[in-house]
């Protein structure tokens, strides 16, 4: 082990929301000193020192960590982890919370994923898994409806499909494997079992053998209200979830993530970094749509301001096979988040907007986590899809929602997108 500096130089890989809030959450932990971001964004440039280096270019990465000698990398997206930045860090004895590239086919697999619930008898919902076209739409003339298509690889969260027909299936079904839509990662593609019931997030944080959760959040995938639309990167979230108690958390540990933790062990992929649990509540228990291999977005915006503590050294920790998960504590109170998206979001973003009100609605209170943002001389302009993520702070999620809503109301751009529900459901259930 290293030996530990202190105060602490930490590098966040990535640009996104999900990053900012990294780097907000790091930002106030008592044990960091210098704070880097690559690339970052014009958010996180007022908390972190930019450094110009893509996030997928993880030898360039890995080089600069090595000649800052930094204490540890934190890696938020996936793309870099599936191309094995982890290892290469971990191969320069630089600590990172991270998972191997092995440990993330749970994530840039989802064959490897489906065949390892399987053989662990974890609950998830029943699958086929198909190369060849005619075969694949041969099974779906045969399954019952709605049905979900999924491509096997990354596809930055427009992958799957849910088809209320034959015609909506065969469509994914060729798009994916005739039509090459999604290139390498639809080579192949998962035809799953519709299961009913209500999603939420789980993300706990793990040391290879020890795990932790965050506080479960519910994200909103369908760009409309009322879940209409086509599926995105992720409209907003709220945390925690009212009706999900510690009994809830400890069965989804219990029979699901420890077993995931312990089976990856068993396998010679230890597994440590973040590691989100996409369940389906049911009538049988919780069941896994997904896994992902890194912190989600927008849920991370939702989680961690309902953390305290040091959360470097929590992440240290989690790298470096320490964790203590009594070390991972949460405050009480709840978070909405919102996401605001650019005009044509997700199918053809029309991007250059300019951005105006962030500072009036952080006045309010809420924190903004810029997601999809560039600066351009003296102003900020959208330069992603999801532009910016509002989260507003409550006692209880009817006062972070009203928060969250008041705040985002303050920040305009041309063609602002923004869904009207984000837990409206939940709220209407508690009246």
């Amino acid at each position: 082990m290293r030996e530990r500096n202190s105060p602490r130089s930490v590098l966040v890989v990535g640009s996104g929301g999900r990053e900012h809030a990294l780097v907000w959450a790091l930002r106030r932990s008592p044990s960091v000193g210098t704070l880097y971001a690559a690339p970052g964004n014009p958010g996180i440039a007022q908390l972190a020192e930019i450094v110009p280096i893509s996030a997928d270019d993880i030898h360039a990465i890995a080089d600069w960590s090595v000649e800052r000698a930094v204490d540890l990398v934190v890696v938020g997206p996936e793309a870099p982890l599936a191309a094995g930045l982890a290892d290469l860090l971990m191969e320069r004895s630089t600590p990172v919370f991270g998972p191997t590239r092995a440990a993330a086919e749970l994530e840039w697999s989802k064959t490897f994923a489906k065949r390892f619930l399987s053989e662990h008898a974890i609950p998830t919902p029943g699958w086929a898994v198909f190369t060849d076209a005619d075969t694949a739409l041969a099974h779906a003339a045969r399954a019952d409806y709605p049905l979900v298509v999924k491509a096997d690889g990354l596809a930055a969260g427009k992958g799957v499909t849910v088809c209320a027909s034959f015609a909506e299936a065969a469509a994914a079904i060729r798009a994916a494997l005739v039509e090459g839509a999604f290139g390498e990662a639809g080579r192949r593609v998962i035809v799953e079992e519709f299961v009913t019931g209500k999603e939420v997030s789980v993300i706990a944080l793990c040391d290879g053998e020890r795990i932790a959760c965050l506080p479960p959040a519910r994200d909103h995938k369908r760009l409309g209200a009322d879940d209409t639309g086509p599926n995105t990167g992720g409209m907003g979230a709220y945390a925690p979830v009212p009706e999900l108690d510690e009994v809830f958390l400890h069965l989804v540990e219990e029979t699901i993530l420890q077993p995931t933790v312990d089976g990856l062990r068993a396998m010679g992929r230890p597994y440590r970094g973040a590691l989100y649990a996409g369940l389906m509540l049911g009538p049988t228990g919780p069941q896994v749509l997904e896994f992902n291999c890194r912190f989600g977005d927008p849920e991370t915006q939702a989680m961690l301001p309902l953390l305290e503590g040091d959360f470097a050294e929590i992440l240290l920790a989690c790298a470096e096979g320490q964790l203590d998960p009594t070390s991972v504590c949460r405050t009480g109170g709840s978070t909405t988040c919102l996401t605001l998206a650019a005009p044509g979001y997700p199918i053809c973003p029309e991007l250059g907007g300019v951005v105006r009100g962030i500072v009036d609605a952080e006045a309010t209170g809420a924190l903004v986590f810029h997601a999809g943002t560039v600066a351009r001389d003296d102003e900020v302009v959208a330069g992603g899809g999801r532009v910016v993520s509002v989260v507003g702070r409550g006692a209880d999620l009817q006062e972070s929602t009203e928060r969250a809503y008041a705040a985002a109301a303050r920040i305009e751009f041309p063609g602002k997108q923004m869904r009207p529900d984000i837990g409206a459901p939940q709220l209407a259930l508690a009246r």
